[in-house]
């Protein structure tokens, strides 16, 4: 068991390169990559969401109540700001419908579990994190759907009911299926807690893998205008996150939180929406997976830059 934590480990610490090179592979060689069936998104988002609840437990809510200002604006912050962003940029850059699609889906969707990964490395309050992913994510069913019909019904015909349904069987269900496990069989739950950075950067390699390498010629055709979208959207929602914490008067540790949880977006979910929601427009899933390659870049060079900050705390 100490090999596959030392191994999960090194997943965890280089998870932006690996991603990296799953990504850069699929695009220059498809092949590689082909072989992941689309179908398989559903599945393996579900994986990383089991996961995600296997590392929650009940005390984790207890927050909610205790401190609900933080996520409360947290909650308004990540579904008012981020979806307007994203509609925003998709105005600004004249993007199509299907890109339109996919850039909105990403705007509408919650915080993912690697917002939790990159507050542990920013040294920023995990807590806060935590329960904003988890209480953004219980929200999703309701307004991920509703939002994106709001901003895409001129666009594109949204099936509501159909984004509600997958987010309640890919996200919920699996979130819930975690939690009940760890709380009935914690010990052994703790031992698999350890191999989940392995797992789950595993499973956003295959998510990535799959959408690049099936649409590879149209990512070439338009791959750095979205790249330039997605990155854009990224780093807006970091510093509006960062800007917002701090007008809230939040501590150093919060605001790093804060903005870390608002600024990256549950990509994968964002992917196999556009799959669902969208199955006639390819390009809807690809926003999705390039935000996945980037805000593990990002992410990480972030965690590098609160870091230092909080060296200067502590000298000052």
């Amino acid at each position: 068991m100490e090999k596959i934590e030392k191994i999960s480990e090194e997943f965890s610490k280089y998870m932006a390169v690996i991603v990296l090179i799953i990504a850069a592979l699929s695009l220059l060689i498809p092949s590689s990559a082909i072989w992941i069936k689309t179908s398989w998104i559903n599945y393996l988002l579900m994986i990383i969401m089991f996961g995600m609840g296997i590392t929650l437990k009940a005390e984790d809510f207890v927050m909610i109540f205790t401190r609900p200002k933080d996520i409360i604006f947290g909650c308004i912050t990540q579904y008012t700001l981020m979806p307007a962003i994203a509609f925003g940029l998709s105005i600004a850059f004249h993007l199509d419908a299907a890109l339109t699609a996919g850039v909105i889906l990403v705007g509408t969707c919650p915080g993912g579990t690697a917002s939790n990964v990159i507050t542990y490395f920013s040294k920023g309050d995990i807590a806060l994190s935590v329960c904003m992913t988890s209480v953004n994510t219980l929200l999703a069913p309701i307004l991920t759907p509703l939002i994106a019909y709001q901003l895409l019904k001129t666009t594109v015909n949204v099936d509501i009911l159909s984004i509600f349904t997958s987010i309640i069987t890919v996200i919920l269900i699996p979130i819930i299926m975690g939690v009940i496990i760890n709380k009935l069989f914690y010990q052994y739950s703790q031992k698999f807690i350890k191999a989940l950075p392995m797992v789950s950067t595993i499973a956003i390699c295959m998510i990535v893998g799959s959408v690049v390498s099936h649409n590879s010629e149209k990512i070439y055709t338009s791959g750095f205008v979205i790249l330039a979208v997605v990155i854009l959207h990224n780093l807006f929602g970091y510093l509006f996150g960062f800007i917002t914490a701090k007008m809230l008067k939040m501590t150093p540790k919060k605001i790093k939180a804060f903005s870390i949880e608002v600024g990256m977006q549950n990509s994968g979910l964002a992917t196999s929406l556009a799959a669902t929601a969208f199955p006639s427009l390819a390009m809807a899933t690809v926003p999705g997976a390039i935000f996945s390659v980037w805000h593990n870049i990002s992410g990480a060079l972030l965690a590098g830059i609160y870091k230092n900050w909080e060296c200067k705390e502590n000298k000052s």
